[in-house]
């Protein structure tokens, strides 16, 4: 059986995670998706428990996907949840130079291997912090994030 993990902020899960996760889900065994607090994104709109429930809310359909929420190093995750690998979601070329830097690194600490996923194209412009950004000034971002999402924005923002 084949293990991945699938870290990231996910402030807020998006259409583009949920289809780099479907296509994980189709090509491994036992997809774990993690949701850390990231320091160096500032504060969150989401806390951690939030975005793992709207996660696994997202994900309901996927049988082989698991979501935990976690606040250390990824390579510590994927020794934990015995991954074989790391899934890394690429929109576009200027996301491959520092997500290969950080799958050396993750190598060089761990033995793991990451592996890359492109995005497809309808997909390749959504951003969490543009989904935020939107969504604080009245936009209408439910064509970009699923329904748990939709719904907790509505929320946060009285709409």
């Amino acid at each position: 059986m084949t293990t991945v993990l699938y870290p990231g902020s996910f402030d807020p899960v998006h259409n583009g995670h949920i289809e780099i996760i479907e296509v994980a889900a189709g090509l491994f065994d036992d997809v774990v998706v993690a949701a850390l607090r990231n320091p160096q994104k500032g504060e969150p709109m989401f806390d951690v428990d939030e975005r793992t429930k709207m996660l696994e809310e997202s994900t309901s359909h996927l049988p082989n996907v698991r979501i935990v929420g976690f606040s250390k190093l990824v390579v510590e995750v994927a020794q934990e949840v015995g991954a074989d690998f790391i899934i890394k979601g690429l929109r576009a070329v200027s996301d491959f130079e520092s997500e290969m830097h950080q799958a050396h690194m993750n190598l060089a600490i761990s033995g793991v291997h990451s592996v890359f996923i492109p995005s497809a194209t309808e997909h390749s412009f959504v951003a969490s912090k543009l989904i935020r950004e939107i969504a604080r000034f009245g936009g209408d971002v439910t064509s970009m994030v699923p329904t748990p999402v939709t719904q907790r924005l509505a929320e946060r923002f009285g709409r």
